[in-house]
């Protein structure tokens, strides 16, 4: 593969159609090729866009982890076009993830089983299981129906950084690193999937996502273990580094926002808030500065966690000193917008340039 930008092919299938356009015809049949032989192609999925080679190519998957810069500890996703063949990749097909899978594939949901011996060590990180998922995107599926073989597919970005929601952000990211780039518009869901550790009992969420623990819950038919409460040892999971998803500006979560950000205008900060308290007299007094951006946010976690990395990979552009953000709600249904901002709020202790020494990601 040269190093010219990628291509990116817009890719389209109409709901109800049984087949894709020719277009996109054309789009899959091209990644198809890029895949086989040994390239990285950007592709959509309802939660974020992945970063996808060859899941039982060891050179394939370590281009994923160079492109990325993201550590050898960190094991990635892979992705299947149903139960069939995420059964070949495990040694072991525990009763839980049969129940998820059935329940709820193909959807922002992930289990993390025993691997198959043939599941190259570095998509595991060195480790004992693995972690699979079939995405609710009729091209990401049909693009691994059409290969005959699973995916590996982190989040298609540079590690530590926000994760791309529309193909803009992956060549943003990425730029020549990754060699074409499948653009299916806006993904759905907007943050990463649900995580679930299918080898302890009961079954444990590693990361909290679009799927919350009570749906879960009902799947099983079991309460779920709480969050990051797996065996230790090599990670099961990404998304389990105290800093990533984070934007370039310094991100503070704060139950204070609006007394926050008055503050740091009046330090001579320019800032970003977040916040879904548009209707506040406060808040509407402080929007009034230049020296801030106010970005209504939804009150339902489900729009919220949709627009979350669009909104924030828009304001890290603005060249400004501070992204606040209103404290979310507790409850269930917030548990992956508390983690995601949680992580992005981490202090930094990368180096600044993105393409120094690796560190961890999705």
């Amino acid at each position: 593969m040269d190093h010219a930008l990628p291509d990116t092919l817009p890719v389209r299938w109409p709901a109800g159609a049984a087949a894709p356009p020719a277009e996109t015809d054309a789009a899959l049949d091209r990644a198809v090729t890029v895949l086989r032989a040994g390239g990285l192609v950007a592709i959509p999925t309802e939660t974020v866009y992945g970063l996808a080679g060859l899941a039982l190519s060891e050179s394939s998957v370590e281009r994923i982890f160079i492109a990325k810069g993201r550590s050898s500890t960190n094991p990635l996703i892979v992705h299947v076009d149903g139960v069939e063949m995420a059964r070949a990749l495990a040694s072991e097909w525990p009763v839980a993830a049969e129940r998820i899978a059935r329940a709820c594939w193909p959807g922002p949901v992930t289990v993390v089983v025993p691997k198959a011996p043939h599941v190259p060590d570095i998509v595991t990180a060195g480790g004992p299981t693995v972690a699979i998922r079939c995405p609710d995107q009729p091209v990401a599926r049909e693009l691994i129906a059409r290969l005959g073989e699973p995916l590996a597919a982190p989040s298609a970005n540079r590690s530590l950084r926000l994760s791309p929601t529309t193909a803009a952000h992956v060549l943003e990211s990425l730029g020549a690193k990754v060699d074409l780039i499948l653009d299916a518009g806006s993904c759905g869901c907007g943050i990463e999937s649900t995580v679930v550790d299918c080898t302890v009992s009961p079954p444990a969420i590693l990361r909290p996502g679009p799927l919350s623990a009570t749906a879960l819950a009902a799947a099983l038919g079991e309460t779920l273990a709480a969050p990051a409460t797996g065996p230790s040892g090599p990670a099961r999971s990404p998304g389990q580094a105290a800093r990533h998803y984070a934007p370039r500006t310094p991100l503070e979560i704060s139950p204070c926002a609006a007394e926050r950000v008055s503050a740091l205008l009046r330090a001579g900060k320019r800032v970003g808030w977040l916040t879904t308290q548009t209707a506040d007299a406060l808040t509407r007094r402080i929007a009034t500065s230049a020296e801030v951006v106010v970005v209504p946010m939804p009150d339902d976690p489900v729009t919220h966690a949709a627009m979350l990395y669009a909104v924030l990979h828009a304001i890290d552009k603005r060249s400004l000193d501070w992204i606040i953000v209103d404290e979310p709600p507790a409850g269930d249904d917030w548990q992956a917008i508390h983690d995601r901002l949680t992580r992005a709020a981490s202090p930094d202790e990368a180096p600044a340039d993105d393409d120094a020494s690796p560190s961890s990601s999705d």
